[in-house]
C-alpha cells in the first residue's frame, strides 16, 4: 500500500496527539480527563493507528499503559512534528515583530546568575519577550533538549561521544572552588591549602552519578584522593548553600555562583590548590532544530554579556 493511502489518510495529527498524551500520563482514564475525550474514543483512535502502521503501540501493565518499542518510535517522531509545527506558527507570528515570543531556557543553579544578567540585558531592549526557566542537573537539561522541551541550555559543558546530537557555543570558562561561609575557620588561614587537608571537614556534595558529582569525583581522583566522607549528599545546590550558611559545612561549586546577589555577601572561596578545573560554560542547542527570532536575540545577548566574563575563574 502506498504511503498516502496507508498513512497519509489514516494518521491524523489529533490521533497522534492523543497517543502522545496517553504516553505522558500513563493511563487512558487520565488522558480522557486531559483531552476531554471519552475512553472509547481514545481506544478507537489508538486501535486505528495500530492498524495503519501494522504494529501494537501500547501495552497494558500493572501501572496502566506503556508504549511498546514501536510506540516509542512513533511518539519520538511525533514530538518532532509537533515541535516543527509550533516553530512554524511562531515564525509566522514573529514576522511582524521578532521581539516577542517565548524562550525556554535550561540552566543549572550556579549559572542562574549569568542567565539573570543576560535576561536583564535583553529585557531593556525587547520587553515583549517572555522566558521560561528550567533549573536542573546538566544530564536532565540535555534530556529536555532532546525532548524539545527547551530551546537552549546554558551550563557547564563537557562533550561526550553520546552528545553528538547537541551543538555547543562556548560563552566563557569557569573554574570550580571549595566554598564556605565567610566566618568558616578555614578562611582564617592565609596559606594555600591542599585538598588532602580538607578530607576530615564536614562536606556536602552532589551525588556521584550527577554531572557535578562526576566532576567532583574526577577532581579528587586527579589528586589521588577518594571522595571525602560526605555528611549530606544532595543534588540541590540551594540546600547545600543553606547548609553552608547555617553551620561549618564546605562544598564544591563553580565560581560563577559568587555572582549571585543572594550568596555573594556571605559566601567565599577557600584558598585551595585544586589545579586546573576550568571548563567551558556553553549555550547548548539541539542540532538541526531551527531557532526562532526570540531565541536568536537571546543568543546574541548571551554573547554580549559573557564577553565581560572572560577571565572570570
Amino acid at each position: 500500500m502506498e504511503w498516502h493511502d496507508r498513512i497519509g489518510r489514516r494518521l491524523r495529527l489529533k490521533d497522534l496527539h492523543t497517543l502522545q498524551t496517553v504516553a505522558e500520563v500513563g493511563s487512558m482514564a487520565k488522558a480522557s480527563l486531559r483531552l476531554g475525550l471519552s475512553q472509547p474514543a481514545i481506544s478507537k483512535a489508538i486501535t486505528d493507528m495500530e492498524h495503519a502502521v501494522g504494529a501494537a503501540l501500547l501495552e497494558r501493565t500493572s501501572r496502566g499503559v506503556e508504549l511498546t518499542e514501536c510506540g516509542r518510535l512513533l511518539v519520538d517522531r511525533t514530538r518532532v512534528v509537533f515541535d516543527e509545527i509550533k516553530l512554524g506558527v511562531t515564525d509566522i507570528v514573529q514576522r511582524s515583530d521578532p521581539a516577542q515570543g517565548l524562550v525556554a531556557i535550561g540552566t543549572t543553579e550556579p549559572v542562574t546568575a549569568i542567565v539573570t544578567e543576560i535576561i536583564g540585558h535583553l529585557v531593556r531592549r525587547y520587553p515583549g519577550i517572555k522566558y521560561h526557566i528550567t533549573i536542573g542537573d546538566r544530564d536532565a537539561l540535555e534530556h529536555a533538549l532532546r525532548q524539545r522541551m527547551l530551546d537552549l541550555a546554558i551550563t557547564r559543558w563537557a562533550p561526550l561521544p553520546v552528545a553528538d546530537d547537541l551543538s555547543a557555543e562556548v560563552l566563557f570558562r569557569s573554574s570550580l572552588a571549595v566554598m564556605a561561609e565567610r566566618r568558616h575557620p578555614l578562611l582564617r588561614s592565609r596559606k594555600k591549602l591542599k585538598l588532602a587537608e580538607l578530607m576530615q571537614e564536614q562536606w556536602t556534595l552532589s551525588p556521584p552519578d550527577s554531572f557535578l558529582g562526576r566532576t567532583g569525583v574526577e577532581l579528587f581522583r586527579r589528586h589521588n584522593l577518594p571522595l571525602p566522607p560526605t555528611t549530606v549528599t544532595t543534588i540541590s545546590i540551594y540546600m547545600r548553600l543553606n547548609l553552608l550558611a547555617s553551620s561549618r559545612f564546605i562544598t564544591l561549586l563553580p565560581m560563577q555562583i559568587l555572582r549571585m546577589r543572594s550568596s555573594s555577601a556571605w559566601l567565599r572561596a577557600l584558598n585551595v590548590d585544586l589545579g586546573d578545573t576550568s571548563a567551558p560554560i556553553a549555550s547548548i542547542t539541539l542540532k538541526g532544530r531551527r531557532a526562532g527570532a526570540a531565541v536568536r536575540l537571546f543568543q546574541e545577548a548571551s554573547r554580549e554579556v559573557c564577553k565581560a566574563l572572560v577571565g572570570v575563574s
